[in-house]
């Protein structure tokens, strides 16, 4: 999908399942593939000691899953920019569902706000981005 200018409008929204019962095995593959293998997020003796009730997902991971939400909305190439605060943890089984809203309109771009949450309806992740337009 991409963001055809004559189309869209503000207040429009997009959700999208962005993990559906995250595993332990994706977050070691995303350990690996980031490079960051801080203990919290792989041992779970650590992790408890920490004061933890267990391992949790990187908040890099928890971004980059909404942000194929985003890129999914917004289309192949057009995303400018993609801010987030990182607001809670992401457990082993969580299932996340990323929400967008278009809050502006430019000539050639659109600002979107973003809403990751839990299962439980829980905020995981917000942010904004922006996303070239298309005519």
């Amino acid at each position: 999908m991409a963001l055809d200018k004559n189309v869209i409008a503000v207040g429009d929204e997009y959700e999208e399942v962005s993990v559906d019962d995250l595993s332990r095995s994706q977050i070691v593959m995303y350990a690996g593939a980031s490079g960051d293998f801080q203990p919290l997020h792989s041992d779970e003796t650590y992790a408890r000691a920490s004061g933890f009730k267990g391992t949790f997902a990187h908040g890099m991971l928890t971004m980059g899953l909404a942000g194929k939400a985003l890129t999914n909305f917004a289309g192949p190439g057009a995303l400018e920019t993609y801010k987030a605060r990182f607001q809670a943890q992401v457990w082993p089984g969580d299932t996340l569902t990323t929400k967008l809203t278009i809050t502006e309109i430019h000539p050639n771009s659109a600002t979107l706000a973003l809403e990751t949450t839990n299962q439980d309806g829980v905020p995981v992740l917000t942010g904004t981005a922006s996303a070239k337009l298309t005519t």
